[in-house]
């Protein structure tokens, strides 16, 4: 079964975006790296397990990619409201068997692309517009190609920060393709409203409540 593997914040860049997250979960993030081909860096965050948070911007050094940049980091109006706030944006599920696992969605996601960086390597759906299913509602699906020893949740420190609860609100047409996740935390599905994710963490600062 498909996994809970991380959450996405996007920022217009990460040391903004990392001052933003320190002062709501009272922690800073540690390095990510940068995706080559993608013209995106990130930072990143242990919430306990083998869940993680990424945030990621825009990577003003790198060439521009050929194509469009992940979840939908190219969008004039998502640019637009990260100019206010960094943002949850997206989440993505784990795979150990990615091609029998795709061919089961309601949704497409977008053909496996292979990634890697440094001894890391993985295999994440990308659709050909850089935009993520239903709005970033539906999951995109990742498939870690190296040990579980070796990916970013084990790698990386513990903060203190643990992800509580995740809900996925949006209209029954997108929620009703909704894939079965096994998770360690409640995934709510909440229909109807505007389209929204909202993640609840317990921090050293107390419970916090991000998007919605």
């Amino acid at each position: 079964m498909l996994e809970l593997d991380h959450l996405v914040i996007a920022a217009t860049d990460l040391d903004s975006g990392e001052a933003w997250l320190r002062e709501r979960l009272g922690t800073s993030l540690a390095p990510g790296g940068r995706h080559p081909g993608w013209g995106t860096h990130n930072r990143l965050l242990q919430l306990g397990g083998r869940v993680y948070l990424e945030l990621i911007a825009i990577d003003p050094s790198a060439p521009a990619p050929a194509g469009p940049r992940p979840f939908g980091l190219d969008d004039p109006a998502l640019q637009a409201a990260l100019a206010h706030a960094p943002r949850l944006i997206h989440w993505l599920v784990r795979s150990s068997d990615l091609e029998a696992d795709l061919a089961t969605l309601a949704y497409r996601p977008g053909p496996p692309v292979a990634m890697t960086r440094g001894a890391l390597r993985w295999r994440i759906t990308v659709p050909a517009d850089g935009r993520p299913a239903g709005e970033g509602l539906l999951p995109s699906v990742i498939a870690w190609d190296v040990p579980p020893a070796e990916q970013p949740p084990a790698r990386l420190p513990d903060a203190g920060v643990r992800l509580a609860a995740l809900r996925v609100q949006g209209p029954p047409a997108t929620l009703g393709q909704q894939p079965a996740v096994n998770s360690p935390v409640p995934i709510e599905w909440a229909h109807g409203g505007r389209s929204a994710l909202a993640a609840r963490f317990e921090t050293p600062l107390g419970q916090v409540t991000l998007g919605g």
